[in-house]
């Protein structure tokens, strides 16, 4: 199924929910069995691996209504990873203990792919479940073969602490990145007695905050938010400078939480919420993180993220597409299936949603379900600058990447033209080089608009 028509379908039915990134304090990188499994006689036991926290709770509570209810026998074990879920995985595929079920992301399923870690799903799918759920070419189906269905959707907000901004005597979120920076000033001013500090991001892992925040402003912006340039096929970073510059400015005055260096979302998170940092960027996951995992104690609220000059030319990427996919390595692909066909059912879909888990991005759920009641999830709805970005190639540079690069220039200082040059010119020769020997596809696009990728989500 073409992508535009998938945004059309989306466009008419999506309904919305909401991510919350928790934690899980009883499965996080336990291996922890999730459920009893009361079918007498001998098990088949299979391993679900994942990186969300913000539903594990959820997904511990379905694993164990699975293994209790299943009447085949089958017993999985839900193991909940946090930063190293990547890692992890690697190792896993160099031993025998690969997982049968894994997660997959819009930035993971494509490597994962390549590594042949996934097996198609094809053979398992229903004419019915064909139909429900959307095919998207490079996000859940690569070479013509599906390798996971999707579940739910993100969108990124700026989110800000109204208390603070009352305070400030700030009546609104920040539009430019100069407003960024001159309010994260203001509201240091008005908090730091307090131990307040205008903005904050999780810089102990640059690309999680990095893609959180620099992602979406340049996005908005009309870059690519990866910094490859749809229209030329080519790896430009430039469209970065203005924004690394404005979070460097942002330290440099003393605006940001100090420690950032070494500061973790969910600790990040915990700070909001005492009222300790008066705005950072984010997804869609933070109301129910503040409705449960850490209640919030002040009022704040979430607004797009600004853009370089105030003009949205290009779209906030509405992220998703995928969710469940099959191990190659599964020694009991069959049972792995069944596990995978009850996650995806309508109920636990519907469930999903309405208890605020996710924005779904499967129309015949998104038509039915509800919205879920969550304080905070009308910042976060799907509007007019919300959008998918077509899939750009993923390459591996020499040197350092790209988000370590300017989290080391937002530190140390430096010739900014001289690193994003130097970007450039090593991510462009790893995409050569992929091209060359890896028959890796990038055809310049040049009729490419980001702005046009904008407002089919929106009511």
């Amino acid at each position: 199924m073409k992508k535009q028509l998938l945004l059309a379908s989306l466009s008419a039915v999506l309904a919305f929910g909401l991510a919350a990134c928790g934690n899980s304090n009883n499965a996080e990188n336990s291996g922890e069995v999730s459920g009893s499994g009361n079918v007498p006689g001998e098990k088949t036991k299979i391993s679900y691996w994942t990186g969300d926290r913000h539903d594990a709770d959820f997904v511990k509570e379905k694993v164990a209504e699975f293994n209790k209810t299943n009447t085949d026998g089958i017993e999985v074990e839900l193991v909940v990873k946090g930063d190293d879920f990547d890692t992890a995985l690697d190792l896993s595929f160099q031993t025998a203990d690969a997982p049968d079920v894994i997660r997959v992301k819009e930035n993971t399923i494509g490597t994962f792919y390549k590594k042949e870690y996934l097996a198609p799903i094809d053979e398992y799918l229903s004419d019915e479940m064909k139909a429900e759920f959307p095919e998207m070419a490079n996000l859940n189906t690569f070479d013509g073969k599906r390798y996971s269905l999707p579940n739910y959707g993100t969108t990124m907000r700026l989110v800000y602490n109204k208390d603070l901004f009352a305070k400030a005597g700030i009546a609104n979120p920040p539009t430019t990145l100069q407003e960024l920076v001159d309010t994260a000033k203001k509201l240091t001013e008005a908090g730091k007695a307090d131990g307040a500090y205008g903005f904050a991001q999780n810089f102990k892992n640059p690309p999680s905050a990095l893609g959180r925040s620099a992602r979406v402003i340049a996005e908005m912006s009309g870059f690519g938010g990866f910094g490859y340039d749809f229209k030329t096929a080519r790896y430009d970073f430039s469209g970065f400078k203005p924004i690394i510059e404005a979070f460097k400015q942002i330290k440099d005055d003393g605006s940001m939480l100090p420690g950032v260096e070494s500061l973790d979302i969910d600790p990040l998170r915990a700070q909001f919420a005492e009222g300790k940092i008066g705005m950072y960027l984010s997804f869609s996951s933070e109301p129910g993180v503040y409705s449960t995992q850490f209640p919030a104690k002040i009022d704040w609220a979430a607004a797009p993220a600004p853009t370089i000059d105030g003009k949205a030319k290009g779209a906030s990427g509405f992220l998703g597409g995928q969710w469940l996919a099959l191990s190659s390595k599964s020694k009991h692909k069959d049972a792995a299936w069944k596990f995978m066909e009850y996650m995806y059912s309508d109920p636990i879909l519907t469930s999903y949603q309405e208890n605020g888990y996710g924005i779904s991005m499967v129309p015949s759920i998104s038509a039915a379900a509800k919205t879920p009641e969550v304080n905070g999830i009308e910042g976060f709805l799907p509007n007019q600058y919300d959008g998918v970005w077509p899939v750009y190639p993923t390459v591996a540079p020499e040197g350092m990447k790209s988000d370590d690069a300017f989290f080391k220039y937002m530190l140390n200082g430096g010739d900014l033209d001289a690193t994003i040059a130097d970007l450039n010119k090593r991510y462009n020769a790893a995409l050569d080089d992929a091209i060359k020997n890896d028959g890796l596809k990038a055809e310049p696009d040049p009729g490419f608009d980001p702005a046009a990728l904008a407002g089919k989500f929106a009511k």
